[in-house]
């Protein structure tokens, strides 16, 4: 089977300069692949309920909290589960995932990296996410997606090593005269609001800060070019789970 892949020379993409433009898809490129039975559309909200109100025609919820992360330890889901997920969505090696969502494609993002962690690279992220697309008047639905016939997909083994920085690897990397880039909130920088105490403290290796809403441009939350965004993107930023996300290379 034929996989649906995203143009490399999409206008409004390309225009950006980004290293690595396919790894984003315009709302204009998949309104015309609405159809395409080699796409499969995800919508990750941090408002888990915003789904039900309305989608794009064919996506299917993914709730980050319930789907992407264990339901006892602190961690994300093990190989078998991530495999019975993709299955069960009728997902295989040949299916391109695109995802969307809320709050600027924030847990979007989230689930795409995820997505990466266990090996599943055909994966995009809609540039403007849930906001541009409603904005820009296009079709969304409350009926759910068509049923798909189960996958036979098997995930690759968990490799956190690629895209993932854990501890040791964040002190080598200040020890070297490295940057990290804090994404959280104004209000979480300085250690005033955290979910997370274990790196409250602004003077972690001189993080600089970066809030993740900052990531976009104008009014309708699109990526940043690659040149308005180059200062803040020389090295890992901090997770809110365990080690820090690496920036994709």
């Amino acid at each position: 089977m034929a996989t649906a892949q995203a143009p490399t020379n999409d206008p409004g993409i390309a225009a950006k300069g980004y290293t690595h433009p396919e790894a984003l898809v315009s709302t204009e490129w998949l309104a015309s692949h609405l159809d395409d039975p080699d796409i499969r559309i995800a919508e990750s909200d941090e408002d888990v309920l915003l789904y039900d109100t309305g989608h794009i025609p064919g996506a299917f919820k993914l709730d980050w909290h319930t789907d992407l992360n264990d339901a006892i330890v602190r961690d994300y889901i093990s190989r078998e589960q991530f495999q019975e997920l993709l299955q069960s969505k009728g997902i295989d090696d040949s299916t391109t995932v695109i995802f969307y969502g809320d709050k600027n494609n924030w847990w979007a993002a989230y689930a795409f990296w995820i997505f990466h962690l266990f090996g599943f690279t055909n994966a995009k992220l809609l540039d403007g996410g849930r906001l541009k697309w409603e904005q820009e008047g296009r079709p969304m639905t409350t009926d759910a997606p068509p049923a798909r016939p189960r996958s036979s997909f098997v995930a690759k083994e968990r490799s956190d090593e690629q895209i993932r920085a854990f501890m040791a690897d964040v002190r080598k990397h200040c020890e070297s005269n490295g940057k990290l880039v804090d994404v959280r909130s104004p209000d979480e920088y300085p250690g005033g609001s955290c979910t997370c105490r274990s790196i409250h403290k602004r003077e972690q290796c001189g993080a600089d800060t970066f809030p993740a809403p900052r990531a976009s441009l104008g009014r309708v939350p699109r990526i940043r070019t690659a040149r308005s965004s180059r200062r803040a993107s020389s090295v890992p930023s901090m997770s809110r789970n365990k080690g820090y996300r690496r920036r994709m290379t």
